[in-house]
């Protein structure tokens, strides 16, 4: 292992490595290893966001790791440089400018949070980034060539959430989100999903930011109008809003967005996440109905890992999404074959999730389900 010397002493790297026949069904080329592939990812590794950061990690580690025992991308391994940011945007600034001068980086893996995928748009825009952990409407609408996005958007999360609880006949329905670019962007969604229903919110109720544990304001606001049903978009801070509209006395049905029911989210709440529902944007991975599902399974297992969960299988499935462009960028990839091979993968089937990427069209998936948890704190469709 080796660090980079410009990244802080938790940054590490990861060899990983695949070859074309374990990914596309003919003989890679019998060749000397070349140089390693370089792939940065700057995300939390520390803080708040620690639960998806790691997350995220994990599921393209294990995805990486199955792969490099077939001996690599056209005989060449990969390295994957993880930078941690610790949910900071301006830290994944650096990161990413740091990234961005390094011409041995090819592509970038999987920035965490609206800002900061922002940051590492802004300032390495020759860089293909893939799978943004965001679903933040307002920056895919920005002029971002580089960016493939792999999960569905937030409007298309509300839309599915604010659908299912209008043809549940609930009309009471009110949304808390942070007062940032990521509260923004939802708020437009939900206005616009409950203006499709022909619904109007009882309350709107927000919180000081993504990372703000300031929600009792929002808690008391949101008992007060007695919703039936409150939509969630909050991220890390979930588990602190939902223990303090309890309290507040708010009985509602809750839902979340995908951004969380990580781990660390569910654990926090005990039996109180028991009943409440999430849109996912990947299909749930507690049961191994889909082919993709069950690769992850068992590439997890065959690492040690038995943490499943939604956020792993995020990663893992934007780890296959670089490695399909890596494969056909040429025997030498480089930023611009990474990025026009990424535009030409045209439909890609993982077995359970389709993706389409052309030019133009940036957008992969719009894979929306909806999860409720249940008994053992399991995901359930």
């Amino acid at each position: 292992m080796t660090e980079r010397s410009t990244l802080s002493r938790r940054d590490t790297l990861v060899h990983l490595a695949a070859t074309a026949a374990a990914l596309g069904g003919v003989s890679a080329p019998a060749r000397a290893a070349g140089k390693p592939i370089r792939i940065g990812s700057t995300l939390a590794q520390t803080g708040i966001e620690l639960a998806n950061g790691t997350g995220l990690t994990l599921g393209a580690t294990a995805f990486f790791t199955a792969l490099n025992k077939a001996g690599g991308i056209n005989g060449n391994k990969v390295e994957l440089v993880l930078a941690d940011d610790q949910f900071d945007p301006e830290k994944a600034k650096q990161n990413a400018l740091a990234f961005a001068a390094d011409p041995s980086i090819v592509g970038i893996l999987h920035p965490l949070g609206t800002r900061q995928t922002a940051a590492v748009m802004d300032n390495a825009p020759n860089v293909p980034v893939v799978g943004p952990n965001t679903g933040t409407v307002a920056l895919r609408k920005k002029e971002s060539r580089n960016v493939f996005w792999v999960r569905a958007n937030y409007d298309q999360e509300i839309e599915k959430l604010i659908n299912t609880a209008s043809t549940l006949g609930t009309s009471r329905i009110a949304l808390v989100h942070p007062k940032d670019p990521l509260g923004l962007s939802l708020l437009a969604g939900f206005e616009a999903a409950m203006a499709k229903h022909n619904l109007k919110p009882v309350a709107i109720a927000t919180t000081p930011n993504t990372t703000s544990t300031e929600v009792e304001p929002a808690a008391a606001e949101i008992a007060k109008a007695a919703p039936q049903l409150v939509i969630m978009g909050l991220g890390a801070t979930m588990p602190h809003f939902v223990k303090a509209a309890r309290k507040a006395g708010v009985t509602s049905t809750m839902y979340g967005l995908s951004i969380a029911p990580n781990i660390q989210n569910i654990r926090a709440l005990g039996d109180m996440t028991r009943g409440l529902g999430f849109s996912i944007v990947v299909p749930t991975p507690f049961t191994p109905k889909h082919e993709i599902v069950r690769r992850y399974r068992a590439d997890m297992e065959a690492m040690g890992s038995h943490d499943l969960s939604l956020v792993s299988l995020e990663g893992y499935i934007n780890a296959r999404v670089m490695t399909e462009g890596l494969r056909r960028a040429g025997a030498t990839p480089t930023r611009e074959s990474l990025h026009a091979a990424l535009e030409g993968l045209g439909t890609l089937d993982l077995g359970g999730l389709r993706l389409t990427f052309g030019k133009g069209d940036h957008e992969g998936s719009n894979f929306v389900d909806l999860a409720v948890i249940g008994p053992d704190s399991k995901l359930m469709t």
